[in-house]
């Protein structure tokens, strides 16, 4: 295990709608027999709201508000050596100091996945706020990758399974 993980034991999981941020994380964290949290569930159970709630009666940027509370509650419970795989909502880190706090504070690993294969597994899904308008959703897309693709790490979730996936994560060599 690298040491960061030693001082900080958190596994931040990102990428876009449907790249398997939550899915995987769980598996990865029960292999790890580290915590799993999900950031968008956290915002759900303190606002009492789904996220598509959040997003029509208050907006997208109270949501985001909410996220970044979200988000640096856990880092602070990784910083106090709790550790977990956290999967970050797909706009948690549009900010580079985020990504940066981040990446001080555990490793980041970026789930990439082709833009075809993320619209088809979404479109199965009617609680995404930001996937129903088509052209948005692909322009968020190519907004957001650039960043994703700072992370420390980038594992292909586009063709593989869950399994391949964390296995993937697991051969990066930090643990």
């Amino acid at each position: 295990m690298i040491l960061k993980l030693v001082r900080t034991p958190g596994v931040y999981l990102l990428g876009f709608m449907g790249s398997g941020k939550s899915t995987i994380g769980r598996k990865l964290a029960d292999r790890l027999g580290w915590d799993f949290y999900d950031l968008d569930d956290d915002i759900e159970e303190r606002a009492g709201k789904t996220i598509a709630e959040i997003f029509s009666d208050e907006g997208e940027p109270e949501f985001r508000r909410m996220e970044r509370e979200a988000l640096d509650r856990r880092v602070h419970s990784v910083q106090a050596g709790h550790a977990m795989v956290l999967a970050l909502g797909g706009g948690a880190c549009m900010n580079p100091a985020c990504l940066e706090r981040l990446r001080n504070n555990g490793v980041t690993v970026f789930l990439d996945c082709d833009f075809e294969t993320l619209a088809s597994r979404v479109a199965q899904f009617a609680h995404r706020p930001l996937a129903k308008d088509p052209a948005r959703f692909q322009q968020l897309y190519e907004e957001r990758r650039p960043l994703y693709l700072q992370a420390e790490y980038i594992v292909d979730s586009t063709k593989c399974s869950e399994e391949d996936v964390m296995e993937a994560i697991l051969r990066l060599g930090v643990f």
